[in-house]
């Protein structure tokens, strides 16, 4: 299998950002372009039709493009010292659905993502992207869990302590 194109969704979670530099370790041996893609999704409320509410919905989303943007050049930054070959893209629409869209247009060979980024009630409502990244991804995807946890002492290790 080779490897020379790999897409990397990121939501800015330390999650995500812990799997891009797992995807970096990855490509290394591969030799291998990494894209970094940022998706914003559309907020959708149910606002009642205020004066100004559509001039604060899009100053949200113009204010979601420029943060963006600048963590995106901020990942380009810090990977340039690293010497990794690194691009960065920006969708907007449904994550999942953008994730595949853009595998599909860059002719990935390999997404590897975070198996859990923000959560709060929209993960709740729509369950979880990268679940429905592995379903409809047109190439294979490795998911990285985050989050290191401490090592926990078995409790056969434990019982001797007690003895």
């Amino acid at each position: 299998m080779k490897i020379k194109r790999i897409l990397v969704p990121v939501d800015f979670s330390p999650n995500s950002l812990e799997a891009l530099d797992g995807a970096v370790e990855f490509a290394r041996p591969f030799k291998a372009t990494l894209a970094v893609l940022f998706v914003i999704e559309p907020v959708y409320y149910a606002v009642p039709d205020f004066v100004g509410a559509p001039a604060a919905m899009s100053s949200l989303i113009e204010e979601q493009i420029r943060t963006g943007r600048e963590q995106l050049l901020a990942l380009q930054r810090r990977y340039a010292k690293r010497r990794v070959k690194l691009r960065t893209l920006m969708r907007t629409g449904t994550p999942y659905q953008q994730i595949v869209d853009t595998a599909k247009s860059l002719k990935s060979d390999l997404i590897v993502m975070a198996t859990h980024g923000r959560t709060g009630v929209t993960h709740l409502l729509l369950g979880s992207v990268a679940e429905r990244v592995v379903r409809s991804a047109p190439c294979p995807v490795l998911t990285l869990r985050g989050g290191k946890e401490p090592r926990r002492r078995s409790s056969a290790r434990k019982s001797k302590k007690k003895a």
